[in-house]
């Protein structure tokens, strides 16, 4: 059960990538390779992080997608919701179609909590937390670095 989108982790991964980044800008192309995302698909992506301000984006040369303030002042949810155009509505935790506040499932109460427990972590978890945790993946050439390189 995923609670975020394939597209909104690639947006993470993609701004994490961007953020780690020893330039201050980076072409779409450029990310693409370095995350295995598709060029085309990232684009997309991208121009939806652009009209929600969290990136910039230059043309021409010396241009590329740069951040538009600090990973720490981006958070996963405002993420989220740049990229995630036409989420469904919350589903039932069970998959009951008939589920609503009016006529609840036994999960009901518990799910609703949950949703809203994630929501709340999300605003306070930002691209500054994404980008330390996978440094050490990063300096270790992409691979978890295993645990006798480690220590």
């Amino acid at each position: 059960m995923n609670v975020l989108s394939q597209t909104t982790g690639y947006a993470i991964e993609a701004l994490a990538c961007l953020a780690a980044s020893s330039s201050k800008s980076m072409m779409v192309r450029e990310i693409a390779a370095e995350t295995g995302i598709a060029q085309a698909y990232l684009a997309k992506v991208v121009q939806r992080l652009v009209v929600a301000g969290i990136v910039d984006s230059k043309r021409g040369y010396r241009g590329g997608i740069s951040l538009s303030r600090s990973p720490g002042d981006i958070t996963i949810k405002e993420i989220d919701d740049a990229v995630e155009i036409n989420r469904p509505p919350d589903r039932c935790l069970l998959g009951m179609t008939h589920c609503s506040e009016e006529r609840a499932c036994p999960a009901h109460d518990y799910w609703k909590k949950t949703r809203e427990s994630v929501r709340r972590r999300l605003t306070t978890l930002t691209l500054a937390d994404i980008v330390e945790f996978e440094a050490p993946r990063r300096h270790a050439g992409g691979k978890e670095p295993s645990p006798l390189e480690a220590g």
